[in-house]
């Protein structure tokens, strides 16, 4: 058994994850009791409760428009935050799994590996890269890529001409247990596809939308993953 402290218990993953029926002990804290923002309260949290690793969800994530409009935001929280949490973690050597994001590759070509070069598209992908570069100095660390929506799909219209690996919230959160022991950097997602042909299995009556119509944040036209990697870690387990 693993104790483990989750930031960002009040997210859209979060409830996922604590449906996971697991030997683990996972702790979603407020953020009145862990605040990424505040390095004091994450060193005296986590010494009061001792865990093996962090999940480090929270941030900002949507809308994506707003890491435009609101840089500082941005960066407090997704830069700032991910790293005072790394300083914390190294000090008390607690391993770190950090999500991160497919809008960290350029998104023009897809099938991105692990090991391809990184030019996030937008600002969300800046800040999630800020983040990553914290994680990666420090060596007991786990980057997850992660390309994942809600189920049901948020939205009433989807893209039909930009590809994505978008896997559910549910099978994100069965996988991320297996990989709990993993370090390095690990692609997430799940069939390459336009994000209308992922949409309209869920719900046939799903509209077709446009990259040109998409104007007030940039959408790169794929940014779909390779997983081969994590397919081959998971038929280990």
């Amino acid at each position: 058994m693993k104790k483990i402290v989750v930031t960002g218990g009040t997210g859209r993953f979060a409830p996922y994850l604590k449906k996971i029926k697991t030997k683990h002990l996972i702790i979603f804290p407020k953020k009145k009791e862990l605040d990424i923002t505040k390095f004091n309260n994450i060193k005296k949290y986590l010494k009061k409760q001792k865990p093996l690793i962090v999940i480090h969800l929270a941030g900002l994530s949507r809308p994506m428009g707003l890491h435009e409009k609101n840089i500082q935001l941005s960066i407090k929280l997704n830069i700032i935050g991910t790293s005072n949490l790394v300083r914390a973690c190294a000090d008390q050597k607690i391993k770190l799994i950090y999500f991160s994001t497919q809008y960290v590759y350029p998104g023009n070509k897809g099938n991105y590996k692990e090991t391809d070069s990184l030019l996030p598209p937008m600002n969300y992908g800046w800040s999630k890269l800020g983040g990553e570069c914290a994680v990666q100095m420090y060596e007991n660390s786990l980057i997850l890529r992660v390309c994942m929506t809600e189920k049901p799909f948020a939205h009433n219209k989807a893209l039909c001409d930009a590809k994505t690996s978008f896997m559910y919230h549910e099978d994100v959160a069965n996988v991320l247990l297996k990989l709990l022991n993993e370090k390095g950097i690990i692609n997430i997602g799940g069939k390459s596809q336009t994000i209308y042909d992922f949409a309209k299995k869920e719900n046939p009556e799903i509209e077709k939308n446009y990259l040109k119509k998409i104007k007030k944040v940039f959408f790169p036209k794929d940014s779909s993953l390779n997983t081969a990697k994590l397919k081959n870690l998971i038929k280990k387990k």
